[in-house]
């Protein structure tokens, strides 16, 4: 039997069955590809990273020339099995783990694209109750994360941009839309919405959820905002309101007594009442159609939509 001379070809030199071949090879991938998944997504040397795994899918074909095809092609489709679980496999504590630091995102998540899908498909005369509402409509996601808000828009039929100041965030985004078919066309860029407004793109809805309570100029911010949407289009924004109940709940509750959010993710001093974020976006020539408040209920872990603005989201 001979061997190819790669870096796994000299981990089989010994073995002499295919099936022991391949049971080694896989196992052996795991471990390589559990240190790729650990590069990758503590931030460190990414384009490596991509290249190395790369190289690890090469090499394990490369391994089994004397195989038969059949055999290559199971061996292939298990290698990419592996590659997309270990992934996020390293990252228990990242913006998929729906139980980690970014839980309350993936709570409120769907009560927030309830509010979208009704308030867009109302705005834009879709009908809410087919599969993809969005289809045909340009939506930018202002500071995307890691696509939490941006992969069901795209699966709903939008055209999404996904835009985040972070790169690290961009690039989860991008190996995790990946892994759907619906979402593999979101383009997502490491920009602001300030550079996207030189650029001069324009979008028939753009959508900025908890963000203008992280920016250092929120005025400046929401004309970016009205400068990216388009004439007759949409501008979805929601903040957390500077109100004694938010900070107990948003704050104290959600960073020092639960550690949903690491400590220090809001600052009291950033958080707009609703009649200062209407008063912004009327400056910034937007003009608020609709408003709603998030309503979370700790007895059932959820949150609900409510015509009071007072004790959340404006």
């Amino acid at each position: 039997m001979h061997v190819p001379n790669t870096s796994i070809g000299r981990h089989l030199s010994q073995l002499v069955p295919p099936t022991l071949v391949i049971v080694k090879i896989l196992k052996w991938t795991h471990h390589a590809l559990d240190q790729y998944a650990k590069m990758y997504l503590e931030g460190k040397q990414i384009d490596e990273a991509e290249r190395v795994r790369g190289s690890y899918k090469k090499a394990i074909l490369a391994s089994c020339i004397y195989c038969s095809l059949s055999t290559k092609i199971r061996l292939y489709i298990a290698v990419e099995n592996i590659l997309s679980s270990t992934k996020f496999k390293k990252n228990k504590c990242h913006v998929w783990d729906a139980e980690g630091p970014f839980k309350p995102l993936h709570v409120m998540n769907p009560t927030r694209l309830a509010f979208i899908r009704s308030t867009l498909c109302r705005h834009f005369r879709k009908d809410p109750h087919c599969a993809r509402p969005f289809e045909g409509l340009k939506i930018v996601d202002v500071g995307c994360g890691g696509g939490i808000l941006s992969e069901p828009l795209a699966r709903m039929g939008a055209t999404v941009t996904g835009i985040d100041a972070v790169e690290k965030n961009i690039k989860i985004a991008r190996v995790h839309a990946e892994l759907d078919p619906l979402t593999s066309t979101i383009e997502y860029c490491c920009t602001t919405a300030e550079k996207l407004v030189e650029e001069e793109r324009q979008f028939d809805a753009v959508i900025a959820l908890e963000v203008i309570e992280h920016v250092a100029d929120p005025s400046e911010f929401c004309k970016s905002l009205a400068a990216l949407t388009i004439s007759n289009g949409a501008t979805v924004i929601s903040t957390i309101n500077r109100s004694m109940r938010a900070y107990a709940t948003a704050i104290i509750a959600a960073e020092y007594l639960l550690h949903w959010l690491p400590k220090g993710t809001h600052q009291w001093s950033s958080f707009l009442t609703p009649e200062e974020l209407v008063l912004i976006l009327q400056r910034a020539s937007i003009n608020v159609q609709e408003m709603a408040g998030f309503v979370y209920n700790p007895l059932t872990g959820r949150w609900a939509l409510s015509d009071d603005i007072s004790p959340y989201d404006g």
